[in-house]
């Protein structure tokens, strides 16, 4: 697989501005526990190795649907609260009231006030002015792995969760960082399914899209891999 980028790439300067953001706004960040971190490092490695996960199938949907991401038919289910993988990709700092036109970014920090020389160095197109909002996403376009295939449900069978990431299990340190969970138990052949809404309807009104229908059970694999089922 082309993207096997483990998790998110931060340099120094966007490192800073996170770390400041986190204390500032007192986010729900959620601490990871020792059973997150195993299962993120054997993630992680996998993604190196591999870029798809074993347990795993990426498959071509019909007509204009894209790629899914499956649970293999012959693996074992993946039980609630299991961890799937990061959202990798690379930071973009934007003024918040502007789309970044990416499809694949998630808002990591929003409500964030930049200093000028931030401001100078993330948005060199305007003037410097001191109460401009700006958000942290973390985009997959063109470096990611394999969660950015992972289809919108309205009924999904995975969540995204924050989690400030201790230096253990060979992981580097983060003060805030986009983890895909079970939301339920995913049974083999299963698509794995995530809703893009959060807490509102923004993404799809803003890209003038109608998501459509797709549900756990409306693509699977069979024992050959093969797609069954339809999105009518």
């Amino acid at each position: 697989m082309k993207f096997k980028l483990p998790r998110a790439l931060f340099n120094k300067e966007v490192q800073k501005i996170i770390f400041r953001e986190v204390r500032r706004q007192k986010t729900g960040v959620l601490r990871a526990k020792r059973k997150h971190l195993k299962e993120m490092a054997a993630v992680v490695r996998s993604i190196k190795n591999e870029g798809l996960p074993k347990n795993l199938v990426c498959k071509k949907l019909p007509g204009e649907l894209g790629y899914g991401i499956f649970l293999h038919p012959e693996a074992e289910p993946i039980l609630k609260g299991q961890i799937i993988a990061s959202y990798a990709g690379e930071p973009l700092c934007v003024p918040q009231n502007l789309t970044d036109g990416s499809s694949y970014a998630f808002e990591l920090l929003s409500h964030m006030v930049l200093t000028k020389e931030e401001q100078e160095r993330f948005d060199r197109q305007r003037a410097y002015h001191p109460r401009r909002l700006y958000s942290i996403h973390v985009d997959a376009l063109k470096k990611g792995n394999f969660t950015r295939f992972i289809n919108h449900s309205e009924k999904p069978n995975l969540i995204a969760d924050f989690f400030k990431i201790p230096a253990k299990q060979g992981l580097a340190a983060a003060p805030i960082e986009v983890v895909y969970l079970a939301k339920k138990t995913i049974h083999p052949g299963e698509q794995l399914l995530i809703s893009y809404e959060g807490d509102g309807p923004s993404y799809w009104i803003g890209r003038g899209v109608k998501p459509a229908p797709i549900f756990p059970k409306t693509f699977q694999l069979n024992s050959s891999l093969q797609l069954v089922g339809s999105c009518s």
